[in-house]
């Protein structure tokens, strides 16, 4: 799908135009080859470069030409899966134009929050021709995100220990396998980021005025403190998993340690009367004989019982 933005220089305010104008925003989400090669022929720009941002892998980078800058950024989003909630990143590409044509592009896979609270006018000061301003926007919008996301996982994770607490079931630590692994995308995307704005802040194609540039560093600020939530939920999360894995291991010993010793003890009476029962000479063979072989495995299992409690085998 291809829209295009441009803000209106009367009212100010972000309007969708049909046509290609100097100073718009072309947003392209999970677009069809046919728009991808007409964006590309249009403004000029390599269609390997417009491609490369449709791919899931592709790693967040920046790349300066002479006619335009891409970049490349991880941007976080949130699903359902299996009635739970999943988080995982996608590479969006931002292209700026800044030599015979003005213009900034933006390419994704998927549509993401990042992209509509600009397309729904929630940002303020938020306008198409300042494209600086609005690629550095677009950079510390997301880094919000990213801290957004997290603490919802840590909440997440929260009510699943609370669970925990009650039934050690596998079912709530596959959940707790989910959101390590939301993680671990969440860190690797964060850490990808973290070049591509350092990268930013020395790159002289990008023109950053003071408070453009106070922005940016906003920017970086964001992304550092996301990073290190991220760092700091991933080990309370993986010290949580070992140690409900442990108690499930243990309350299994435990729950086979009892039945063990519940074996042990019925199997003394059956070998007794097993013996008193050949087809053979015994002693006790009388009619009181069965009444002193019941009392002697009732003492025997007794015994084993009372030994069984002292060794706290059940």
């Amino acid at each position: 799908m291809k829209t295009i933005y441009k803000t209106s220089e009367e009212t100010g305010y972000l309007e969708e135009v049909s046509e290609y104008c100097d100073g718009n925003w072309v947003n392209l989400i999970s677009p069809t080859a046919e728009e991808v090669k007409d964006v590309s022929q249009h403004f000029d720009i390599e269609l390997q470069d417009m491609i490369s941002a449709l791919d899931e892998d592709e790693r967040a980078r920046v790349d300066a030409d002479d006619d335009y800058t891409l970049i490349i950024i991880d941007v976080p989003y949130r699903e359902e899966e299996d009635g739970r909630d999943a988080y995982g990143t996608v590479p969006m590409a931002i292209i700026l134009g800044d030599k015979q044509q003005k213009y900034i592009i933006t390419i994704c896979l998927r549509e993401i929050p990042l992209v509509e609270d600009f397309s729904r006018g929630k940002i303020k000061k938020f306008y198409t021709y300042k494209k600086t301003r609005f690629i550095i926007q677009i950079l510390y919008r997301n880094a919000t995100y990213y801290l957004q996301y997290l603490r919802m996982l840590e909440r997440s994770s929260g009510k699943i220990e609370q669970e925990l607490h009650k039934s050690t079931r596998n079912e709530e630590l596959f959940q707790l396998l989910s959101l390590d692994k939301s993680l671990v995308y969440l860190s690797n995307s964060l850490r990808a980021n973290e070049l591509v704005l350092e990268r930013l802040m020395r790159l002289e194609s990008v023109k950053k005025y003071p408070e453009d540039e106070e922005l940016l560093e906003d920017a970086i600020v964001e992304n550092k403190q996301a990073i290190e939530m991220a760092n700091v939920y991933s080990s309370i999360l993986d010290v949580t998993m070992e140690a409900y894995s442990s108690v499930i291991s243990n309350n299994l010993n435990s729950v086979m340690k009892v039945l063990t010793s519940i074996t042990i003890i019925l199997t003394i009476p059956t070998m007794i009367f097993s013996f008193f029962g050949m087809n053979v000479p015994l002693p006790l063979q009388g009619a009181n004989g069965v009444v002193a072989i019941g009392g002697l495995s009732l003492f025997a299992v007794g015994m084993a019982a009372i030994v069984m409690k002292w060794k706290k085998l059940f």
